[in-house]
């Protein structure tokens, strides 16, 4: 029986992913040597998938793009890309940042949606400290299939969106503010305890995986609108 992965040692890489979830794995890069993931990376583009990998520094940016001259990297977000075939970009995903501190996170989320087939539109610094700034960008959000909504401090920032719109928002929380916000543990429970119907909460930090369950319900979303 043909083995549904690819086994170097290492890793096993799980080329049955496409196939039986409609998306191919993401790399995982902070803990690997440069090494390991140019094998990956590799491994990979050789087998026809497009690659992502998430939380990569500038250093191992530099090292794979001697290798790979078609790598992109996005700094803030720490996110590659190694795009060998096109992607098809459905809907529409509104990000949402409580302020500036947000943004690295959001751009993680940005990167990973766009990688996964999504069209995708930013809405930085929009927090409760100015919510004239949300309010004036309302009209544009609401447009949106799914909303993520990025906020460390207090997190208030993603209930107030969420009890002022009718589609999905995902809260993602992050690790930013004051050594009471307990490194995004404030803003955790914020959004936990949220009494705003319809929010989803990700993990502190976890901009990957918020842009990953966006996009999985925008093209839901969408391939609902194509059988009306």
């Amino acid at each position: 029986m043909e083995k549904k992965y690819i086994d170097l040692g290492f890793a096993k890489l799980d080329k049955d992913r496409v196939k039986r979830r409609g998306n191919c794995e993401a790399i995982y890069c902070e803990c690997k040597t440069i090494e390991q993931l140019e094998e990956i990376f590799m491994t990979l583009k050789n087998n026809g998938q497009n690659v992502i990998g998430t939380r990569a520094s500038k250093e191992k940016y530099a090292a794979l793009k001697k290798i790979f001259n078609n790598l992109e990297y996005n700094e803030q977000g720490r996110v590659l890309k190694l795009i060998s075939h096109p992607i098809k970009k459905v809907g529409e995903i509104a990000i949402c940042t409580g302020g500036t501190g947000d943004i690295p996170i959001a751009e993680e989320a940005f990167e990973t949606a766009q990688f996964y087939g999504s069209n995708v539109k930013k809405y930085y610094d929009i927090g409760v400290a100015g919510i004239h700034r949300l309010f004036d960008k309302l009209e544009e959000i609401r447009k949106a299939n799914v909303i993520i909504a990025v906020a460390g401090m207090e997190g208030a920032c993603a209930s107030i969106i969420t009890g002022m719109v009718d589609v999905p928002v995902i809260a993602c929380p992050t690790s930013v503010g004051y050594g009471s916000s307990f490194n995004g543990l404030a803003a955790l429970l914020t959004m936990l305890n949220s009494c705003a119907e319809g929010m989803t909460v990700v993990n502190i930090d976890a901009g990957f995986n918020a842009g990953y369950s966006a996009c999985q319900i925008n093209k839901k979303i969408c391939e609902g609108k194509r059988e009306i």
